[in-house]
Order: C-alpha cells, then structure tokens, then sequence
C-alpha cells in the first residue's frame, strides 16, 4: 500500500502539484490561454508572410522563364490584379 510519502513524492516527480495548481486558478488559465492565442496569431501572421513572398518569388521566376502556357496564365493573373487596383 502506498503511504502518504510515496504519493507525495510520485507527485512531485511528475509535476502533478503545478498542474492542479493551474487547473484551480481561473487567473492562471486566462494569462496562459491569452499569451498561447496572441503567439498563435504572430506565428500564423509570419507564417503567411513567408509563404506568400516565396509564391510570389516563385511565380515571377516563372514569368521570366517565357513557359508559353504557364507564362500566359500568370501575365492574365497579373494583369487581372493590377486592373483591380
């Protein structure tokens, strides 16, 4: 049988104590939750920055490379937003 001891130190090894401590405080939830979501929203911000720029880098090396089929359908891309502005 497991003495009061032994849990106490079966909890201690795996850091159970700070996570009911976090579960019973509602203040320490929405601090964590808050910080985890506006991380979330930068990550995802440069995330699609990123990615953008390197389709746009990747479609004017394209451009440049005169494909007939391809080369057309990107221009038509091109001119269709720059009309749009």
């Amino acid at each position: 049988m497991f003495g009061k001891e032994k849990i106490k130190e079966n909890l201690q090894e795996k850091n159970i104590h700070e996570l009911i401590y976090i579960l019973g405080s509602y203040k320490e939830i929405i601090k964590r939750n808050f910080i985890a979501g506006i991380s979330r929203g930068v990550g995802v911000g440069i995330g699609v920055t990123i990615i953008t720029a390197l389709l746009v880098m990747i479609l004017q090396k394209i451009v440049t490379l005169n494909i007939p089929v391809i080369g057309e359908y990107i221009s038509d891309i091109i001119d269709i937003v720059e009309r749009s502005r």
